[in-house]
């Protein structure tokens, strides 16, 4: 079974929501969970947070964290999905930002380099929301590694979605 349809059906089972928040994977990942029929049982919206100024008005990324650690960074990725999850009003806020190439890595952040944020809310007053943010590396073309970036986002998601 494709990862898409894993995540709808554990979604689905446990009546839930999700909502993305894509920088490098351009939509990908909406992409790919709308591939299947019925999503929208679980799925709430993708936005496309390419640019800087889109992270901050989309997803309030605060200024400073964009300034000083970039968009490609790991407090940068948990808060585009909290700001997902948040601003959808979803359960579960998934987060994509990296370096897909041929260009634009750097020694400390090579092309491939990818931060994966999955955020979960929990009821109020529970103290049991949460964020979680992984680093990956990457290898192949920009095609490629844009959908091995996809795929590892949902592939966390639904780690996520089965461990609550």
């Amino acid at each position: 079974m494709a990862i898409e349809e894993s995540v709808g059906d554990a979604l689905r089972e446990c009546g839930e929501f999700v909502a993305t928040a894509e920088s490098c994977t351009g939509g990908l990942i909406g992409s790919l969970l709308t591939d299947v029929a019925g999503s929208s049982d679980y799925f709430d919206r993708s936005v496309v947070t390419y640019s800087y100024d889109a992270k901050l008005q989309s997803l309030a990324v605060p200024r400073e964290l964009l300034d000083g650690e970039g968009a490609v960074s790991e407090p940068v990725a948990e808060a585009m999905a909290r700001g997902v999850r948040d601003t959808a009003d979803v359960t579960w806020g998934v987060a994509t930002t990296g370096i897909a190439g041929p260009t634009g890595g750097t020694a400390e952040k090579p092309v491939g380099t990818a931060y994966i944020g999955v955020a979960y809310a929990d009821g109020w007053g529970t103290g049991g929301s949460w964020c979680r943010v992984e680093r990956y590396g990457f290898d192949g073309s920009r095609r490629e590694i844009k959908r091995k970036i996809a795929e590892q986002a949902l592939s966390d998601l639904l780690a996520a979605v089965e461990s609550v």
